[in-house]
């Protein structure tokens, strides 16, 4: 065996595995960095704010399906395991690094020693130490395992010493790395026999059934093979907003987006079906809303990777676990395409569910009004982003408008949105590009999400990043104004609405301050022209677009 660093052997086992980026805010694993720069490609790019850079590698992990590797120091630690949280709610692989103590001056009140550690239990698959330089190999190993198997998310290293020092030291290794846990899925476990023909049997006898797909479908690739098993017996499919890229809008069986942020025509078919079928999904509280829909007691199937999310919230008829993708396949072999023609009746209501919705904000998404109305720019994304657009939605006010008013157009488009961490997007979508650079990345954020991480606009023109980032500006967080309203009695105070706007900003301008280009929208007609600038700018770009902050998103309905 050869005598080697820790940073050598670190830098060696990241380059194995596939990792392109690394983000991060200085200082930790500094001799890891000057061995990358000496002994591989990557690229370390260099972030202002620690929720940022977690933010970056899981947009990242999204875009690409690999893991996303983010790092700091030991006292940015608390941040970064911050922004952890939404990797943990949206089960992507994201690898933590930070600095920690070191046993030699625990308990003396060494300058920034706080434990950490703990911090990232509650957001992490496997949280551990590497408190010794002979660990970093197999630890390092398995991170990546933890990370993208089964369900996937989110692990946390903590590298002896503040800065991680441990790097510095030598060791006899042969570092070698498992390229098969490079990606997700590692491991495809197949579905036992007869809990395929228990669920093929329900499905093929039911009248109104529907498939609800979750971020577990798109996880596992399995997209071509529901729409595939959708066609077949005939049955609609309705998506979480993890999965919203499964199926394309315009296909005669989607029905949308169910749940909170979410488009009426799917509530209303998945409350009136008679089988819902759960796939790659928890059913929990946002694509349930709240477990309204569908109503408790409905007869459900579901078929996850994770046993212990099988029943969890709607007690079942039939299960499979085990991996969607082979799952659907094996459905798909066996399923009875003559049963479909028992569900006519119901597909032709399903139908006409989606007919009233088009119908219902037809004249909105195309509305020329100003200022300009959240409709008309969802409108206008559905019809001009490229067929291999990534789309990147922030969450509140963004995700309900994107979520009910845009449609993917392509199964080559991808739709990665927030799991619940305001602020996430924008950052979010520079790790989305430098995964995937060579395809169009498009974010959709508010003004109140674009505040959080407006600095890393500076990181994207220093680095090349050059994703196009859209900002719905209206001067406000106006989500909340329902609830003030509700807060004041009806009539919301000028004091009251203090706690829900912002000063105006033109963000076009402040982006040309930090050299990128921006550009101001505030009529309509100029947005479309203002997306085909932006794709062929070759550099990192804010749309800017002056919005009614009147313009509230559809509450979600139940029935």
């Amino acid at each position: 065996m050869a005598k080697m660093s820790g940073a050598q052997a670190l830098a060696d086992m990241l380059q194995g595995y596939g990792v392109s980026h690394v983000f991060m805010v200085p200082a930790v694993l500094r001799r890891t960095f000057a061995e990358m720069e000496r002994r591989t490609q990557i690229q370390r790019i260099h972030c202002h704010g620690e929720k940022a850079a977690a933010y970056m590698a899981d947009g990242y992990a999204r875009a690409s399906g690999k893991p996303g590797v983010c790092m700091a120091q030991v006292v940015g630690a608390l941040n970064l395991a911050a922004g952890l949280r939404d990797a943990w709610l949206a089960h992507s692989p994201v690898i933590a690094f930070t600095g920690g103590r070191d046993a030699k001056t625990k308990f003396r009140k060494a300058y920034q020693e706080v434990d950490d550690v703990p911090s990232f239990e509650p957001v992490t698959k496997w949280n551990a130490t590497v408190d010794a330089v002979e660990r970093i190999p197999d630890m390092v190993r398995q991170a990546f395992r933890a990370a993208v198997s089964g369900a996937p998310g989110p692990v946390h290293l903590q590298f002896r010493g503040n800065e991680g020092q441990i790097d510095q030291e030598e060791f006899d290794v042969e570092p070698f790395w498992e390229t098969q846990f490079s990606r997700v899925p590692p491991f495809r476990p197949e579905p036992d026999a007869a809990s395929v023909r228990a669920v093929l049997a329900l499905l093929q006898q039911a009248q109104k059934p529907i498939f609800v797909a979750g971020g577990g479908v798109r996880a596992s690739g399995a997209a071509r093979e529901l729409v595939a098993l959708a066609e077949k017996l005939q049955i609609p499919v309705a998506t979480s907003l993890n999965a919203k890229d499964a199926i394309a809008g315009a296909h005669p069986l989607s029905v949308g987006v169910v749940g909170s942020y979410s488009r009426e025509s799917a509530n209303r078919a998945v409350a009136a079906a008679d089988l819902v079928c759960f796939i790659g999904t928890e059913a929990g509280g946002m694509t349930t809303h709240f477990w309204a829909v569908p109503p408790a007691g409905v007869a459900a199937i579901q078929i996850d990777i994770d046993p212990e999310t099988l029943g969890r919230n709607y007690p079942l008829k039939a299960a499979i676990n085990a991996d969607a993708k082979i799952t659907l396949a094996r459905l798909l072999w066996e399923a009875d395409a003559s049963t479909a023609g028992r569900r006519k009746p119901w597909i032709a209501t399903v139908r006409g569910l989606c007919d009233e919705y088009a119908a219902k904000y037809r004249d909105v998404l195309a509305s020329d009004a100003v200022p300009i109305r959240p409709e008309r720019m969802c409108g206008d994304l559905s019809r001009h982003l490229p067929d291999d657009a990534i789309v990147v939605v922030d969450t509140g006010h963004a995700g309900m408008w994107m979520g009910g008013m845009f449609d993917v157009k392509s199964a080559r488009q991808s739709y990665l949105r927030s799991a619940g961490h305001l602020g996430w997007a924008f950052p979010a979508g520079l790790g989305a590009k430098c995964a995937c650079p060579e395809r169009p990345v498009v974010t959709f954020t508010g003004d109140a999400g674009f505040w959080y991480h407006i600095a890393e606009v500076e990181t994207a023109v220093r680095w090349g990043i050059n994703a196009v980032t859209i900002v719905n500006n209206n001067g406000s967080g106006n989500q909340s104004k329902r609830g003030f309203d509700r807060a004041y009695g009806g009539t919301q105070t000028d004091k009251a609405r203090e706690l829900w706007t912002f000063s105006a900003m033109n963000f076009a301008r402040l982006a040309e301050d930090m050299g990128a280009l921006g550009i101001r929208v505030e009529k309509p007609a100029d947005f479309a022209p203002a997306l085909a600038r932006a794709f062929e700018a070759k550099r990192p770009v804010v749309i800017d677009v002056a919005t009614d902050i009147e313009a509230i998103a559809p509450a979600p309905v139940s029935s």
